[in-house]
């Protein structure tokens, strides 16, 4: 089973889940491939960033949602695909939970794995 983070990055958001406010969001593309067959999720994860140095993940926060499962191994045309897409998807995503991603306002440089 290999396990990747496609693509990850930090921005301002926010969101309150259970009392507490979160002001970043952690957004992945993750595959996952195990025997043969490859899947793809975008996660958000939100966390409170209360002072700027703080990158403490709380993952009481995390929802994930699969785009897509079947045969196969990596691609980076998929990946190009669902890359072009990811803003649409975890914003739909943290919208189901009451929250928003500041996408002009990232904490960090986009990682590509």
């Amino acid at each position: 089973m290999a396990e990747i983070n496609v693509y990850q990055q930090y921005f301002e958001a926010c969101g309150e889940f259970n009392g507490r406010l979160r002001h970043a969001v952690n957004v992945i593309l993750k595959s996952d491939s195990s025997a043969g067959v490859i899947s793809y999720d975008v996660l958000v994860s939100f966390f409170p960033h209360d002072e700027p140095e703080d990158f403490a993940i709380s993952y009481d926060a995390c929802f994930i949602k699969t785009i897509y499962t079947g045969k196969g191994r990596r691609s980076k045309k998929r990946e190009a695909e669902f890359l072009k897409d990811i803003r649409n998807t975890a914003t739909a995503l943290a919208a189901e939970h009451g929250a928003s991603i500041a996408w002009d306002k990232p904490l960090c440089d986009a990682r590509m794995g």
